[in-house]
């Protein structure tokens, strides 16, 4: 059940209609988590037996935590959430990874491996739910955060259907108070649900399957590329891989806001980002925020001297690469942005005391050598294999062929990059604002004028179905 699908329509249909019945409030909620599991069970019902395993270890544990005034105790509890939360994940999403490693590590020596890996499919949402789960029980550990009160509430928090699947990733110190009072949106927050609907199906079925997907497949699942076919890839995968994951992130906003919910923003223009770190600020904010929150301030951040930090930059950067999927492609990708980090950091260092960096036209030139890096590094990203990531890549810093085998039509490379254009634009005036502001301030004829138009383009553009980028991790 796709958020693009009539089926979803229905289904949203059907629970905002629920939602509006002068029902007592622990009812509605029921009524939420009853919707949320038969959301889930629509992609895969066995499925729903590790999510259950998830939101219960995680409940007892966390409240036999909050009881204990033992350190050594209160680690062992804790110890215990993390072995249940990685291994499960590191269980369903990267154990053929790992035997497919040791298999060739072993070949190397002439010794024979094979295992079968517990499951070919991955359950989908397991990173995302995972990750809420365990920022619960850490946070309770830290002492930053109450139990929650009563199981329903709880159980509602990680299964919450609008990001239940792909996020954002939510705090439950953010979604938990929500859930104290009715909730009973009011005409305007309904009002920029719906609109935010309707954006997110657009980016995603017009803007990333329509105009972006067909260029970037032709690039990277075709053959031979030259440098300026590498770009027109990379440029596209660059459009399309926002539009679907912030179209899938303003769909699910969208619809928590129609149901009196608010989930934290996950985008930021990011691709008028200027620097590594300005990108990362702007980027998956959910995810970011919290390897930063979980795993690079754990480590000890940039408090035990700069390499100290250099290393902590380096080893989230791998482990956010590594959650995103069992490839090396993404341990390279997130190291390359890893380090990017660092150099960045250096660069700062020895720039310190100029002032030269802070005149328009550098920062325009950094954004756009921000940006042009980024793309690149999307490569590593979107490549199914390293060697035809590195082919493509290289063949963007001008080892490519000169004449192309792919197959990609002029005009679609064309209306890619005109799109991707159009999207930087948009990002660069959006870098000071909000979506939220802009709507605000904007004349009702105004609103109503862009609304009509993009549902005419969705109805009459649509791009071939393809499934959400990030439901795959």
């Amino acid at each position: 059940m796709t958020f693009t699908s009539y089926t979803f329509a229905l289904f949203f249909a059907a629970v905002w209609a629920f939602q509006r019945l002068p029902l007592p409030w622990t009812a509605r909620k029921a009524f939420f988590l009853f919707a949320s599991y038969g959301f889930y069970a629509a992609w895969k019902w066995p499925y729903l037996s590790l999510l259950f395993a998830s939101t219960a270890a995680d409940w007892f544990l966390a409240r036999w935590l909050a009881g204990q005034t033992s350190l050594p105790r209160r680690r062992l509890l804790l110890s215990a959430s993390l072995v249940f939360n990685l291994g499960l994940l590191a269980t369903f999403k990267y154990s053929g990874f790992l035997f497919e490693n040791l298999s060739r590590m072993f070949g190397q020596f002439g010794v024979p491996f094979s295992a079968e890996p517990l499951s070919a499919v991955l359950p989908v949402g397991i990173s995302f739910y995972t990750f809420q789960t365990l920022s619960y029980t850490i946070d309770i550990y830290r002492g930053r955060l109450a139990p929650a009160r009563s199981p329903l509430d709880y159980a509602l928090y990680v299964a919450f259907f609008p990001q239940l699947v792909a996020g954002p990733i939510v705090r439950a110190a953010d979604f938990l108070p929500q859930l104290a009072e009715p909730k009973k949106p009011s005409d305007q927050t309904l009002g920029f649900g719906l609109a935010l609907i309707t954006l997110g199906v657009f980016q995603k079925s017009v803007l990333a399957d329509g105009v972006m997907a067909p260029v970037a497949e032709a690039v990277f699942d075709g053959g031979t590329v030259s440098m300026l076919t590498a770009w027109a890839g990379a440029l596209a995968f660059a459009g399309q891989i926002y539009c679907d994951f912030a179209g899938y992130s303003a769909i699910a906003l969208g619809a928590a806001a129609c149901l009196g919910f608010s989930l934290p923003e996950n985008f930021r223009a990011p691709y008028a980002a200027i620097g590594f770190s300005d990108f990362w600020r702007r980027w998956h904010v959910s995810l970011s925020s919290w390897l930063r929150d979980y795993l690079y301030v754990p480590l000890g951040g940039n408090h035990r001297g700069e390499l100290r930090a250099h290393a902590n930059r380096m080893i989230t950067m791998l482990l956010g690469g590594l959650w995103h999927g069992a490839n090396w492609t993404y341990v390279l990708w997130g190291g390359l942005h890893g380090a990017w980090l660092i150099l960045e950091r250096v660069c700062v260092r020895i720039a310190g005391g100029w002032t030269v960096w802070r005149r328009p036209m550098v920062r325009a030139l950094l954004g756009l050598g921000t940006l042009a890096v980024v793309c690149w590094t999307w490569v590593f990203f979107r490549a199914r294999t390293l060697p035809r990531a590195l082919s493509i890549a290289g063949a963007m810093l001008g080892g490519g062929e000169k004449t192309a085998s792919v197959n990609l039509a002029l005009a679609d490379g064309i209306a890619a990059l005109a799109c991707v254009l159009g999207l930087v634009a948009c990002h660069i005036w959006l870098r000071r604002r909000t979506l939220a502001d802009v709507c605000a301030r904007a004349p009702w004829w105004a609103r109503a004028l862009v609304f009509s138009v993009l549902v005419f383009l969705i109805c009459t553009m649509p791009g071939r179905d393809r499934a959400f980028i990030y439901f795959q991790f």
